[in-house]
C-alpha cells in the first residue's frame, strides 16, 4: 500500500504483461546502443489494468506509473528496459483520446518563437514536416512564418479528426516513417514531446536528417530529466511516465543528434506558456485535492489564465551539412 494520498501500483515484470496488448522487449539503449543496464533509476511500477484511452495521449493528468527505467552510462540517457514493443505503441497512440485542444494552442505558439531566428539560417522555407502534429497547431504557425509543402504526421485518430479542415488536409495518419518522404526535400522538421514515446528515437533522428536539404535544420522540443523542477520533483514529476520509453539530459540529447548526423548541434531552454488549469493537472497532488481545484478555476475563470513556467523543456536544433 502507498502513503496516504497516493496511488498503490503492483510491479510487474516482462513475463506478466497482459499478452497481445502491452509486449515487453528488451533492448539496448536507443540513443548509442550500450548493452550495460545495470544502473537502474527506478524499478517499474505499473497497473496495466489502469490504463485508459487517455493513457498515451498528450498533456494527460499523470497516473505516476512507468516500466523499469535505467542509465545509460555511456550517454546519460534514461530508457525503459524492458519496453512496450514498436507493435503495441504504435496500437496505443492510434487508439489514444484527445482532450488538449487548447494546450496545444499555447504550446504551438511557444515553439512558434524559435521560428524567426530559424529562418535567417535556412536555405529557404520550401517544405517542413511536423512530426506528432496532433491537431495541427504548429502547422498553422508554420504557415503563417512563410513556410510552403507543409506536411504534418500524427499516429492517432483522435486529435485529426479535432482538426480544422484546411489543417486535417495537410496531415498524414500515420506513425513517421521516413520511406514515406522524398530525401532531401525539407528545410524544417519538427518534432515537439514525441522523442520521449518513440521505440527508436535514433532511427527517427536519422531518418529527418535524411529527409533534410542541405543546410536544413531539426528543430525538438522535449523533457530535461536533470532539470532542477524535475529533480525536486523526482518520481513525482509527470515526465515519469509509462508513455515515455526514454527521457533525455541536454548531453543525451546532444548526443542523439550528433549521432543521428547533425552537426551545429545546439541546446537551449524553453519557457512554457499554458493556462493555469493545466499546470494544476500536473501538479502532484491526491486526485481528490485536484478534481477541487481544478472545479474551483474553472468556476472562477482562473483557470484560463496563462501562467509561463520554465519547467525544464529544452530545444534541440541541429543542421545538416
Amino acid at each position: 500500500m502507498g502513503k496516504a494520498g497516493e496511488e498503490s501500483f503492483t510491479t510487474i515484470d516482462a513475463a506478466d504483461a497482459e499478452p497481445g496488448r502491452n509486449e515487453l522487449v528488451t533492448r539496448n539503449c536507443p540513443v548509442c546502443g550500450s548493452a550495460d543496464s545495470s544502473h537502474v533509476f527506478a524499478e517499474a511500477k505499473f497497473d496495466l489494468a489502469r490504463l485508459d484511452a487517455f493513457a498515451f495521449a498528450s498533456r494527460k493528468v499523470p497516473e505516476h506509473m512507468h516500466y523499469r527505467l535505467v542509465t545509460c552510462p555511456a550517454c546519460d540517457l534514461v530508457y525503459a528496459n524492458p519496453a512496450s514493443s514498436a507493435e503495441a505503441i504504435a496500437r496505443a497512440y492510434r487508439e489514444a483520446a484527445f482532450d488538449s485542444g487548447t494546450e496545444a494552442g499555447f504550446a504551438s505558439r511557444t515553439y512558434s518563437g524559435f521560428l524567426p531566428s530559424l529562418v535567417r539560417s535556412l536555405p529557404d522555407q520550401d517544405g517542413a514536416i511536423d512530426i506528432g502534429t496532433g491537431d495541427g497547431a504548429f502547422l498553422r504557425e508554420l504557415l503563417t512564418a512563410g513556410f510552403t509543402n507543409v506536411e504534418g504526421v500524427e499516429p492517432s485518430t483522435a486529435p485529426i479528426s479535432s482538426a480544422p479542415d484546411d489543417v486535417q488536409r495537410l496531415i498524414r495518419h500515420e506513425i513517421f516513417r521516413p520511406e514515406h518522404f522524398e530525401p532531401g526535400r525539407y528545410s524544417l522538421i519538427t518534432c515537439f514531446q514525441t522523442m520521449e514515446h518513440v521505440y527508436d528515437p535514433l532511427a527517427l533522428a536519422s531518418g529527418v536528417c535524411h529527409l533534410l536539404k542541405s543546410g536544413g535544420a531539426a528543430f525538438f522540443i522535449g523533457h530535461n530529466r536533470k532539470s532542477v523542477v524535475n529533480r525536486l520533483l523526482g518520481m513525482r514529476s509527470p515526465i515519469i511516465d509509462i508513455e515515455h520509453l526514454q527521457l533525455f539530459s541536454p548531453s543525451s540529447a546532444r548526443a542523439l543528434f550528433q549521432r543521428a548526423g547533425f552537426v551545429k548541434v545546439t541546446v537551449g531552454r524553453v519557457l512554457n506558456t499554458y493556462p493555469l488549469s493545466y499546470w494544476t493537472k500536473l501538479f502532484p497532488m491526491p486526485k481528490t485535492a485536484r478534481r477541487g481545484l481544478l472545479a474551483g478555476l474553472r468556476g472562477t475563470g482562473l483557470g484560463r489564465v496563462p501562467v509561463s513556467i520554465n519547467v525544464g523543456n529544452i530545444a534541440v536544433i541541429g543542421y545538416k551539412l
